[in-house]
């Protein structure tokens, strides 16, 4: 780790992020937590797809189940893991939605079947068959055919604004190293928590 780094734990997570993707075969997979507006916990993999000194981005379909936990109750958990590396990285914060231009910016880079993907999925709603998704995919084709695919207004980023993150090592000896840093009025404090 970069000495300069250890003071801003967004450097420190960025060198990492490049370290596991030398060594890990999905980097940016992080598991998001949320709770839903009835309490509900619920955590599933998704992909980071930027970070910077604002925070942490995904983008997902606005009728999800995450989504609709996010709009109910707009903070969440963020874990990475990578084994190659003996490191976890736990992200506590806010959540905010993108900006509209950031979304569409984003969704022009996806690979064209993934555009099209998203605006075939209803996701998180119940499927009768692969059937119905197939022809779905298809109309879906056939309505751009020979033209860009539009960003869908129900798709969009949402922003982890970190209050927390937290850094852990393995230890053989199970007495991991556990550095922890907390933002207070816009500036990070450091400690060490034990294992």
């Amino acid at each position: 780790m970069n000495s300069a780094h250890l003071d801003d734990p967004l450097a420190m997570f960025s060198e990492l992020l490049e370290r596991a993707g030398r060594e890990c075969a999905e980097p940016d997979a992080m598991v998001l937590s949320t709770v839903d507006a009835d309490g509900r916990p619920s955590g599933r993999h998704v992909l980071l797809k930027g970070v910077d000194d604002r925070g942490f981005v995904f983008y997902t379909n606005l009728g999800s189940r995450k989504a609709r936990a996010l709009a109910a109750n707009p903070y969440a958990a963020l874990t990475f893991y990578w084994p190659p590396l003996a490191k976890q990285v736990r992200v506590e914060g806010d959540v905010e939605r993108v900006s509209e231009a950031d979304a569409d910016a984003y969704f022009a880079t996806r690979p064209r079947e993934s555009q099209i993907g998203a605006w075939a999925s209803t996701q998180s709603a119940l499927l009768a068959s692969p059937a119905l998704l197939n022809e779905r995919i298809r109309a879906v084709r056939d309505r751009f055919d020979g033209a860009p695919v539009p960003r869908p207004p129900f798709w969009s980023g949402f922003r982890v604004v970190p209050r927390s993150i937290e850094f852990w090592t393995r230890d053989p000896a199970r007495l991991h190293e556990r550095v922890i840093f907390r933002r207070r009025n816009g500036e990070w404090e450091r400690s060490l928590l034990f294992p």
